[in-house]
């Protein structure tokens, strides 16, 4: 009986382990629930750890007074400061670097600290905002006040009123003037996103008025409805279902001043955009695979990627957000897959509804609506040497690239895009041979015909003068043949 009883236990208590929700935990310290993956060329998915762990939380218990009902969007200043967009409660709640509370704003104040009254004699405050934007240049922090239909631009120091930005005079098309997201380019031109908008992408000038309708988000068109509309009436076409462009649905600057924009519209063909000043997708896809989330066979019943927001650096590797799975995926500029990692669950660390991303730096924010949280992300170890050797390369420092490509590789042996860039160094030093050897272990198959073509323009270099020497006695001994056969032509007649 006692030994019946001890082994009831050990059941119950194997039960309970499995049952009960742990954090798990790898040896170094990171979780698992940020385990990461890439894609190889083959867009087989190969494991790989993760380049972020979560450090922090902030939520409503690190508010204080302060209710925090929704995280609809966040950015960050070049001092660290965070700054929060609660929709539900009208608010703009900042932070400071490491997450403490420093203020809140709904109340708009001017620079006297009093409560600015619009022409009605009403108070003006927040109305149901859902985006925001640092401009670093002007020290300025632009609002989409969304349920007001304006912009509210506020002093980066005191958050005290510098202009609201209406529904412009000679504003045109059938858009709404609701703006969602926003961002400011270095010339002062402010781009504005409006959801469910198939116009594009709003663009005013730094005052206010209406320049157009900016970005060329292209659509999907059906070759079978496309075959139906080329042979219908005028009649018929008007019966036919319109094809409409893609909204976008976010919207970043990047250090060069490309605007940089996302969509999860199914019917867009491209879901990432770096858009150039013709609003035409310029986005290098270097990698294995498109800038695309997630690779879905058509056997597959997942359901794709849907990108709900983009951050990029000023050395141009980006972090796309996914709201139906919650992962993000991470790129450099050449647009070649850095890392996948992030779930939605309920394990500390995932996400229900994740809406926002930015860069702190090489830390990363993430906002979730759902849970009315923000995450604070550092980089492991590994994420730091892909960092630090995309950084590098971008701005030329090649052996401080080639140090931190050569420390990711310690760490993941199998890392391919580490090869390639140790394999990009060496081509920028005009090292050719040891630049092929790299892409053939990355699998890099495009930037490995760029370093033959160099090795073999430089052998031919080299080895010229042998060459030449070779080819001029071919021709000489092609000479001395012809020569020597009309000769012997000329004796025998």
């Amino acid at each position: 009986m006692r030994q019946i009883k001890k082994t009831f236990m050990g059941m119950l208590l194997i039960f309970c382990m499995l049952m009960i929700p742990v954090q798990a935990a790898a040896s170094d310290g990171t979780s698992y629930v940020y385990d990461g993956y890439i894609y190889d060329y083959w867009e087989n998915v190969k494991e790989s750890p993760a380049a972020f762990m979560l450090e922090q939380t902030i939520s409503q218990e690190t508010m204080g007074d302060i209710a925090l009902s929704s995280v609809d969007d966040v950015c960050t200043s070049e001092d660290g400061r965070i700054f929060v967009v609660d929709s539900v409660e009208s608010r703009l709640n900042v932070l400071d670097a490491s997450g403490g509370f420093l203020t809140s704003i709904k109340l708009i104040r001017d620079a006297d600290n009093k409560i600015v009254i619009d022409e009605n004699g009403q108070q003006v405050m927040l109305t149901s905002p859902e985006g925001c934007f640092v401009h670093e240049k002007n020290q300025e922090i632009y609002i989409a006040d969304t349920g007001a239909e304006r912009i509210v631009v506020l002093d980066l120091n005191d958050y005290s009123l510098k202009r609201i930005i209406g529904r412009p005079e000679d504003f045109t098309g059938v858009s709404e003037f609701k703006p969602s997201k926003i961002a400011v380019d270095e010339a002062d031109r402010i781009f504005a996103v409006v959801q469910s908008s198939y116009e594009g992408i709003l663009e005013l000038t730094s005052d206010g008025s209406f320049s157009g309708y900016y970005g060329v988000n292209k659509p999907r068109v059906s070759l079978v409805d496309y075959f139906w509309k080329s042979i219908a009436s005028d009649e018929q076409k008007e019966q036919l279902a319109k094809t409409y462009a893609p909204s976008f649905n976010n919207v970043a600057v990047d250090g060069e001043g490309f605007i940089m924009a996302v969509t999860y519209d199914s019917s867009a063909d491209d879901m990432v955009f770096r858009l150039n000043s013709k609003g035409e997708n310029v986005l290098r896809e270097e990698g294995n695979i498109p800038v695309m989330g997630d690779v879905i066979s058509m056997h597959e019943s997942d359901e794709k990627s849907q990108f709900v927001d983009i951050a990029v650096t000023d050395y141009g590797t980006y972090a796309c957000l996914d709201k139906s799975k919650g992962r993000i995926f991470l790129y450099n500029f050449d647009g070649e897959l850095l890392n996948v990692f992030g779930s939605i669950g309920n394990l500390k660390g995932e996400l229900k509804e994740p809406t926002s991303i930015a860069w702190q730096g090489n830390r990363l924010i993430v906002g979730d609506k759902t849970l009315k949280c923000v995450y604070i992300l550092g980089p492991t170890d590994f994420g730091e040497a892909v960092l630090e050797g995309n950084e590098s390369y971008y701005f030329g420092r090649w052996d401080e690239a080639l140090v931190s490509f050569e420390r990711a590789v310690e760490l993941n042996s199998n890392y391919d895009v580490a090869y390639s860039g140790i394999g990009k160094n060496y081509l920028m030093k005009d090292e050719y041979e040891k630049a092929m050897y790299y892409f053939e272990r990355g699998n890099n198959r495009s930037f490995y015909s760029k370093a033959y073509n160099g090795f073999r323009s430089e052998s031919m270099e080299e080895h010229f003068a042998i060459i030449m020497g070779v080819f001029a006695v071919l021709i000489g001994l092609l000479i001395f043949t012809e020569v020597r056969y009309h000769k012997k032509g000329g004796r025998q007649r």
